[in-house]
Parts: C-alpha cells; structure tokens; sequence
C-alpha cells in the first residue's frame, strides 16, 4: 500500500516539479477531472512506479556489472529480488537468494593485482551513475513526447532513477550496511577494509563454485604467525563494521569446516561467536541474526540446551525460517534444534535428507557441502563417544 501510494505521489511530484502548473491549478484539474479516469490515471501511475523500480534496479545492478568488467572483475553472480543468475561449469543458470533490504546484486571477483592496484570507485558507482543518466535521458524525452500516458511513465521512471541514485550514491550506512556511496569513499582510504572486501569478494566466487572454507587459501582465515588453536577477536573490532566482522565470521566458519577434532572445533567456534554477540547491542541487524544462529547451533553441539532455548526466540525463528530455502546453514541449524534440542532422531532425518536431496538447488554450493560435511561428522562423533 505504502509503495502503491508512493508512486502516486512521485507522479503528483513530478507534474508540479516538471510543468508550469501550480499546486492549485493542478488541484483545479484533479477536482474537474472523471472520476473513471481519475482512477485510470492513478492505476497506471501506480503500475508505472512499480515497473520503473524493477527497470531501474535491473540497471543499478547492470551498471555495477559493466564496471566491473572495464576495470577487471569477472562475474560471479547477477540478482534482482530473489532470482540470481550465476555461471557454472561454463554455462549460465537461474537459482533462487535472498538478503532483506536489497533488491539486487550483482557479485564479481576482483583481478589478480596488488591490493593497492584493485580498483574500486567504478565498480562501487556504477550502478548509481546509470540511474542518473537514463533518468536524464527520461527527462530530456518528456518535452518531445505528446502522449499523455507515455510522459507520466517517463517522469515516474526519471524521478524513481534519481531516488535510486539519491538512496545508493549519498554516502550513508542503513542497518549498518554502506551504501555504495559510503562503500566507494571507505574502500578508497581504508587499505584493511578494502583487503577484507576484496578477500569477500574472491571467497564469494569460490564458494559459488563449490569450495569449502578449508578448500581456500589458509592465510585467508589465520595469519602467517597465528596458532590455529588461539584464534581470536582482534581487541581493536569495530563492532559496528559489517565488513570487517564479516571476516571474523568466515574465520569462524573456517574452523568449524576443519576436519580434525569436530567437538573441539565446536567448542572453539563457540567461543568466538559468544564473544562476538555479547556486543549484539553494537552490531547491525543481520550480522546480529547470523551470530545467533550460529552460536545457537553451536551451542546445541557442545551441550548448551539452556543457553541454546534462551537464544531460539520466535524472532530467531522466524528468521531461520525465512532464509531456510536459500540458505542451507538454516537447515542445518533446524537440524541440530530436532537432533539436541527436540530429540527427535525421525525429524532430524527428514531435514538430514531433504538437505542432500535439494544440494543442487542452492546458490552457494560450497556452504551447502560444508553443512551437510559438518552433520555427518557430529553424527559420527556421537557414534565414536
């Protein structure tokens, strides 16, 4: 509804903005107006709102993709709502993701180059200087256009460009998460932001093509000189920095995939990921929904049911639920809540199953192996004890 009212009032907006008609002589012409094609107008303004938003979010992500490639980086994956197209094996295919809050994205790794030689403005404004740029093409056609129908779609699809690009290119951070504005500016003074960017961006490729965190490079997760048994949170986190705690989170992944002692990794991953939400006042929202669901999984493997009940809200849940048919570390979460939590062996079976018979279907192929790796080795560490 919100949306539908929006359009209107953008198309309201832009008549007053774009003619010479005041607000009086435009409520004059709405009060003389049919009511049949007052409500015409109104439909196909709403309409028009909502096909110039799909329109303008596919060439958000279109320009971030073309950028991209001019300056070195190859694809990964292209998004728009839930439907992403990725390329296996060499040949494109269509699978269903989700993040909340985005309505695109587009994923490419970066080139083979020094860090300080990665270029990142082009890549990070590309989406919101296309915006721009057809929305002025919009507006330079409006005054040649003598269909009354087509210079509302034309106006509705300049004004919703600009707040794509208002909204993507003015530097700010929603929920935590920089905007590509914000992005572009942090990656060209930060060189430890831009080094944990660009590892996310090449382990993002790599997991999209099946490999698990201990299948890429060591030096990604742990440092030259660091006992992997010692691994900690830096002391100088910023808490409130998706990106840098992005990092930690798949270093905590990283030990978890290790195919050693499965138990003492747990105890371990648990560790770090209590550390890391006993700041969740500090953390942005999804980072926060990640670290709980993982330290609730954990905490069911190492035996932590009180700790793993407190942590099982209705909002937990219904996040878990809500990402359980993209995400498969969601269904390896449900898995452990029947197995520990539940008890119930014939559930904790039926999701076991599910999980390997739809592998296939989910995006990040790496994860969902890496899931289904981790509960056959607590199932056999409960046959060994």
């Amino acid at each position: 509804m919100l949306s539908a009212l929006g359009g209107f009032a953008l198309a309201v907006a832009g008549v007053l903005i774009f003619t010479d008609l005041t607000f009086e002589e435009y409520m004059g012409k709405f009060i003389s107006t049919d009511i049949m094609e007052f409500v015409g107008v109104a439909l196909f303004s709403i309409a028009s709102f909502f096909v110039s938003l799909l329109i303008q979010v596919i060439l958000h992500e279109g320009g971030h993709l073309v950028c991209g490639l001019a300056t070195g980086y190859k694809f990964v994956s292209f998004r728009i709502f839930s439907l992403t197209l990725i390329r296996l094996n060499g040949k494109f295919c269509i699978k269903k993701f989700k993040i909340a809050g985005t309505g695109g994205q587009c994923l490419l790794t970066p080139p083979e180059r020094a860090l300080e030689e990665i270029p990142t403005v082009l890549y990070n404004a590309g989406g919101f200087l296309v915006n721009i740029i057809v929305s002025a093409v919009a507006f330079c056609l409006i005054s040649s256009c003598d269909a009354p129908l087509l210079k509302v779609f034309l106006l509705l699809f300049g004004l919703t460009g600009l707040l794509l690009a208002l909204i993507n290119g003015i530097p700010l951070k929603v929920n935590g998460i920089g905007n590509d504005g914000h992005n572009m500016l942090t990656l060209g003074k930060n060189p430890k932001a831009k080094g944990a960017m660009v590892m996310q961006l090449r382990a993002n490729a790599l997991i999209v093509e099946g490999l698990t965190p201990v299948e890429m490079p060591r030096e990604w997760f742990v440092a030259e000189n660091e006992d992997i048994d010692a691994i900690s949170i830096p002391d100088d986190t910023d808490w409130s920095d998706a990106i840098s705690l992005t990092v930690e989170l798949m270093r905590i992944s990283y030990l978890m995939d290790l195919r050693d002692d499965v138990n003492k990794r747990m105890e371990q991953a648990h560790n770090l990921l209590e550390e890391v939400y006993s700041h969740k006042d500090k953390l942005m929202g999804l980072i926060a929904n990640e670290t709980a669901t993982e330290l609730l999984f954990t905490a069911l493997a190492t035996g932590r049911k009180e700790l793993a009940a407190s942590l099982y809200t209705p909002e937990l849940q219904k996040y878990i639920n809500t990402y359980k048919g993209v995400m498969s570390s969601k269904e390896r979460v449900l898995w452990a809540v029947a197995y520990y939590m539940d008890e119930n062996m014939e559930e904790a079976g039926k999701i076991y199953n599910s999980l390997k018979e739809r592998s296939s279907g989910f995006l990040m192929q790496g994860e969902v192996k890496m899931d289904i790796s981790l509960i056959e080795r607590l199932l056999g560490s409960q046959k060994h004890a």
